[in-house]
């Protein structure tokens, strides 16, 4: 459905109109619930009008509202103002023959980016903010918001990175925290939430300056260090494997850093960018996939932040089925892959490899329609079409009506994370976290500490039963969560077998 904003002040037709909008905010509240919106400004569509505007030429008042640059003669021959990437590949440049100049568009063509220096961009865009806030919207979540200050002279990146060239510059841009405080004083105008989206920075210290409590800018951010972490050297669709001590080293690095560094956490495993974290950090196959899910949410749901659950995820949704040929994917990320490699090459081999990790990692792959029931029904006649096809599955069970009546199933399981997190909040949403067992490379094991509260998380990340030794365990005081509905009694020695993909939090 894109990602491009032509219009940020209306909804398309195909949803409603306006005052659906105002219906909905008004029914969420009366039930003590709030709404956020997705807020898209690094770019807009280049069917906007400021953008169909910009592009009349150098004299038009919204020329500067876009990033327009001369290009570069080299050899002879034209070529874009530097050499960054966009994200879906090839450059981040697009030359416009009308105007005679190159526009910066770091996603697609159709994503022109917008020219924050500009003064009147950045008030376009509170604007918008105070427009759906005043409605009653209860915050927002910002599209690569990281993105929206760059350097004005504009340096060829490290040709030497995988992906993502200049993104070293633009990641976190020389203007971005004043802008960033810009936003977030709107925002504490209508005491109104906010995350941020923060993809391609690694450097602790710009982060904490968007979230650190104290600085007015971001509530939180969406990191993608975990998410990269089945990426190989050539990029997201390269082949990596990964050990679980990584996996350990990642999640006590943000837990830490935050809570020492007066930050906070947003806890993710899948998004609309991401694969299912079934597939991706546990096992997807028939015999192990209901466990595998709910080992994960007592994993994600047992740290600090705040848990940000994925449509699909809380009914333990998989990948595509690897029999889907490249004709069932929509991912505009991963064809232009595609087509790229298909021009370099004809060799079957390395195109099953591109295939397999399409399967793998492909956006697509959290896009199929939610599945309400056995029948395979999306939604009533009238509404929207589908963006994919359903995912079989929801013949077997990984549908919401099958799930809601059974209670063992990978709802009920999340229900159960999500009361423990209400029940426990002292210790499981703000208290400290302390990795146990670092070298065991099968089990992720760790202990949240509040004053005189402490618990204990141990996940089985493997196929197999694992004996699980712990020096001085204490006594279990209350079984906080299970996957294998284990009693106090259990927790008793200093031995403990876990089954396969088996998970438990405990209080001490």
């Amino acid at each position: 459905m894109g990602y491009d904003i032509s219009d940020y002040l209306s909804i398309d037709p195909i949803y409603g109109d306006i005052h659906d909008i105002d219906h909905l905010i008004k029914e969420l509240h009366s039930r003590g619930m709030k709404l956020v919106l997705d807020l898209v400004v690094n770019h807009t569509s280049d069917g906007h009008q400021w953008f169909r505007e910009s592009r009349k030429g150098k004299g038009n008042k919204y020329r500067d509202w876009y990033i327009w640059r001369k290009g570069k003669i080299v050899n002879g021959e034209r070529t874009p103002p530097n050499n960054w990437t966009a994200h879906f590949g090839g450059s981040a440049w697009q030359y416009d023959e009308t105007s005679e100049e190159y526009y910066l568009h770091l996603y697609t063509t159709s994503q022109p980016d917008l020219n924050w220096e500009n003064p009147a961009v950045r008030t376009a865009v509170h604007s918008i903010m105070r427009f759906w806030l005043s409605r009653g919207v209860d915050g927002f979540r910002m599209d690569v918001i990281n993105y929206i200050s760059k350097p004005q002279d504009f340096p060829d990146g490290n040709p030497k990175l995988a992906f993502h060239i200049g993104s070293e510059y633009y990641g976190a841009g020389p203007k971005l925290h004043e802008y960033l405080r810009e936003l977030g004083s709107i925002l504490k105008e209508y005491n109104a939430f906010n995350v941020g989206e923060m993809p391609c920075v690694t450097d602790l210290g710009e982060v904490i300056k968007a979230v650190r409590h104290d600085r007015g800018e971001l509530n939180m951010i969406f990191h993608f260090e975990l998410h990269d972490i089945d990426h190989g050297s050539n990029g997201k669709f390269s082949p990596k494997k990964w050990a679980l001590e990584e996996l350990k080293r990642i999640v006590e690095r943000w837990q830490t850093f935050m809570y020492d560094n007066g930050g906070w956490n947003a806890l993710y495993l899948e998004n609309h960018d991401q694969p299912r974290s079934i597939n991706r950090y546990a096992n997807a196959s028939p015999k192990f996939a209901k466990q595998s899910a709910k080992m994960l949410a007592t994993f994600i749901g047992c740290q600090a932040g705040t848990l940000f659950i994925y449509q699909g995820q809380e009914l333990g949704m998989t990948n595509v089925p690897d029999t889907w040929g490249m004709e069932e994917y929509k991912d505009v990320d991963c064809l232009n892959h595609w087509k790229s490699l298909q021009a370099q090459t004809n060799d079957p081999s390395r195109l099953a490899l591109a295939c397999a990790e399409y399967q793998k990692k492909s956006r697509d792959n959290a896009r199929t329609p939610m599945p309400w029931s056995s029948r395979g029904d999306f939604a009533p006649p009238g509404s929207p079409p589908s963006w994919m096809r359903m995912h079989p599955d929801y013949e077997n069970g990984v549908n919401a009506e099958d799930e809601v009546a059974d209670p063992d199933s990978v709802f009920h399981h999340w229900a159960s994370v999500l009361i423990a997190r209400k029940k426990f909040k002292e210790v499981l949403i703000y208290g400290e976290f302390k990795l146990l067992d670092r070298g065991n490379p099968n089990i992720f094991a760790f202990e949240r500490r509040s004053g005189n509260e402490r618990a204990m998380v141990a996940c089985n990340f493997t196929q197999e039963e694992q004996r699980w030794f712990i020096e001085n365990l204490e006594s279990a005081t209350e079984v906080v969560l299970s996957t294998h509905d284990r009693a106090k009694d259990f927790f008793r020695g200093n031995e403990i077998v876990l089954q396969p993909f088996e998970a438990w939090a405990i209080s001490l």
